[in-house]
């Protein structure tokens, strides 16, 4: 519709200043006589908007100028208000801040699409806190001061220094170059570099974090889905990893998930139990993991594991046998 183009046009010089004709139809994907057309609209609307002639001449804004209007249709409205349910901010420490922006955005909708916008988002429900089997998604606890610490630091473009707890170490202090933020069903990570290698911290081991005042060394623009999905499989293919199809109660389920490196399928069997293939940091780790469970668990594989654990319980039973 033409009146969306025409406030994605006036959106586009709010946000990055002069722009040409041919960068405008480029952005709207429109015919630069359209953008012209569009234009001549506006400054008829009263938007003031002048032409600068030049090798670098373009479209630009009065300096100054702000319009209330959203610009918001009804789809683009109730993809906002959806998106209020997701739990990445909530990871991040910006919960607060999106209820109030999501009361801004129903605010500023016009009277007829207010209550259509907000009832339609109450009937979407997105990550609820437990699935179908009662199974509650557990997210990271992290102290309001750290989170925003962190997040200062990686919009801000600053090198951060964190007290980090790695797994089974004592925590220490590292100085790191801060590349963005992810969450994973209600974990939160941060994705760094420390002397030139790539680091993942996971948020909830960050005890102290401090912003530094020198700006990090990293690159101006970054593909944060690419980048998770490379690291993902870096961690996953590691030389000692164990990888175990695994039946479990669903009952203890979550003690499972705190160990476990990762969780690659999870499906219910028709006896109610969970059949999970997940992979451990090595042998004895997932030996270790599974022994936890006792009879709650059980590896279907692979075979090595099933014979350790099997060899195991048959020394505790033997130590245990019948004394006379």
């Amino acid at each position: 519709m033409r009146a969306d183009r025409l406030v994605s046009l006036v959106l586009l010089l709010r946000q990055h200043g002069r722009l040409s004709a041919t960068a405008l139809a480029r952005e709207l994907e429109v015919s630069t006589r359209t953008v012209l057309r569009d234009i001549e609209a506006l400054s008829v609307a009263g938007v003031p908007v002048y032409a600068e002639r030049g090798r670098n001449g373009g479209f630009e804004l009065l300096p100054g100028f702000r319009t209330e209007l959203t610009g918001l249709n009804h789809d683009e409205a109730l993809a906002l208000l959806v998106a209020g349910a997701r739990r990445g901010a909530q990871v991040f420490g910006l919960g607060p801040a999106l209820a109030s922006a999501m009361l801004k955005v129903v605010d500023a909708l016009p009277g007829n699409q207010r209550d259509t916008a907000a009832d339609a988002a109450r009937r979407v429900l997105v990550d609820p806190e437990t699935d179908l089997l009662s199974r509650r998604l557990v997210a990271d606890e992290v102290p309001d001061t750290v989170v925003a610490e962190v997040r200062r630091a990686v919009f801000a473009g600053r090198r951060l220094r964190i007290h980090y707890a790695a797994v089974d170490q004592a925590a220490r202090w590292r100085t790191v170059e801060p590349v963005g933020l992810v969450a994973v069903r209600g974990q939160g990570y941060l994705l760094a570099t420390r002397s030139g290698a790539d680091r993942t911290y996971r948020l909830s081991r960050i005890l102290a974090a401090e912003e530094l005042p020198e700006p990090a060394q990293r690159p101006g623009r970054v593909d944060l889905d690419r980048l998770w999905r490379q690291r993902s499989a870096r961690f996953l293919s590691g030389s000692d990893h164990v990888t175990a199809l695994v039946r479990v109660n669903p009952a203890r389920r979550e003690e499972l998930l705190k160990t476990a490196l990762a969780v690659h399928t999870e499906e219910p069997e028709a006896d109610g139990r969970l059949r999970m293939e997940v992979t451990f940091q090595d042998s004895r780790h997932a030996e270790w993991a599974l022994w936890q469970l006792a009879a709650d668990a059980e590896a279907l594989t692979p075979q090595s594991l099933r014979t350790s654990l099997r060899n195991r319980a048959a020394a505790l039973a033997a130590c245990y046998g019948d004394a006379s």
